[in-house]
């Protein structure tokens, strides 16, 4: 069974760190591009970073450049997201997607396979 389990969320103040974690498993993840999607309450999803296989081929978002570092540990099958400088307007779920290819997209259903998410509130 496929699956993408996202942790590491929760309620933090501005100015201040949280680091995601997305283990994935039912899958040879080290073939594919990884991502960190997000849905601010309310809003549309947002591609914010994106990964490949092999970890030189590292891409954001405007909104996050300079803040978050995406990064992989391929033997152990799991994808991480450090958020640092977090604002009030980082509020979201946040999930993790896979996917053979290097395309972000802002919908789950152009991705090969999609967590649950976890839910990063940025508030003081």
């Amino acid at each position: 069974q496929v699956q993408l389990v996202e942790s590491g969320g929760g309620l933090v103040q501005p100015a201040g760190s949280l680091r995601l974690s997305c283990v994935a498993s039912g899958f040879i993840s080290s073939n594919y591009w990884m991502y960190w999607v997000r849905q601010a309450p309310g809003k549309g999803f947002e591609w914010v970073s994106l990964i490949n296989p092999g970890g030189a081929n590292i891409q954001y978002a405007d909104s996050v450049k300079g803040r978050f570092a995406i990064s992989r540990d391929n033997p152990k099958n799991t994808l991480f997201l450090q958020m640092n400088s977090l604002k009030p307007e980082d509020t979201a779920m946040y999930y993790c997607a896979a996917d053979p290819y290097g395309r972000p997209s802002i919908h789950p259903s152009d991705y090969a396979y999609w967590g649950q998410g976890t839910q990063v509130t940025v508030s003081s």
